[in-house]
Formats: structure tokens, C-alpha cells, sequence
């Protein structure tokens, strides 16, 4: 059974960092690229990075501008996304999926995983001093 969960979220200060972790279990992450998107009040959801099987390739929201980065581990099946000099408007439900779907300054990047499409339950982020 596939499933997704995401932890790490929590009330943290503009400026800040938090980490976020998904973790996966019902396949291996070295076969499909992983995704993280976010949800604000309000908007609709939108993506924030991709990670490719291999590594090799990351994606990232053109909005970001570099504060994001996400990695993984396929011993501990889990992705992480790494977030620094957090701003009030980060705040939202962040979620990981086996999909991609984002905007980077390259342009659109969109991927479905052969597995299925499947999302985490989420976890809040809020930046707020």
C-alpha cells in the first residue's frame, strides 16, 4: 500500500528554517521522482520542487528564488525539503506527492509517477513572528 507522510512543520519565525520530511512506504524512491507542493489560505496549490529518482535532476518554483532545496534518502525512504530565510507568504499546508507539477524559470515541469498519483496528509507551516 502506498502511502505518504509528511512531518517537521511547525510556527517558526520570518527569517527562519524548518525542514520537512516525507516519508514513504509501499515503493522505493529510487524509482520515481517525488514532489513537494503547498496549499495557502485562500490559493490554490501550487508546486514547490521535484526530485528526480536519481538525484540527479531538482526542480524548483521560479518564485523561491533559492531558498528551497530538497533531497533525499532512499536507505530511510524519505525526502526532505530544506527551507531557509523563511517569509511570511511560505505559510501553508505543505504536501509531497508522487507527481510533479511546478513552474521554475526554465518553465513548466510536470510528471506522474506510473505508480499513481498519491499525496501525503499534509503538514502546517507557519511563518509569523
Amino acid at each position: 500500500q502506498v502511502q505518504l507522510a509528511e512531518s517537521g512543520g511547525g510556527l517558526v519565525q520570518p527569517g527562519g528554517s524548518l525542514r520537512l520530511s516525507c516519508a514513504v512506504s509501499g515503493f522505493t524512491l529510487d524509482r520515481y521522482n517525488i514532489g513537494w507542493f503547498r496549499q495557502a489560505p485562500g490559493k490554490e496549490r501550487e508546486g514547490v520542487s521535484c526530485i528526480s529518482a536519481s538525484e540527479a535532476y531538482t526542480y524548483y518554483a521560479k518564485s523561491l528564488k533559492g531558498r528551497f532545496t530538497t533531497s533525499k534518502d532512499n536507505a530511510k525512504s524519505t525526502v526532505y525539503l530544506q527551507m531557509n530565510s523563511l517569509k511570511p507568504e511560505d505559510t501553508a499546508v505543505y504536501y509531497c506527492r508522487t507527481g510533479c507539477d511546478l513552474q521554475t524559470d526554465s518553465g513548466s515541469y510536470s510528471y506522474t509517477a506510473s505508480l499513481g498519483d498519491y499525496w501525503g496528509q499534509g503538514t502546517q507551516v507557519t511563518v509569523s513572528s
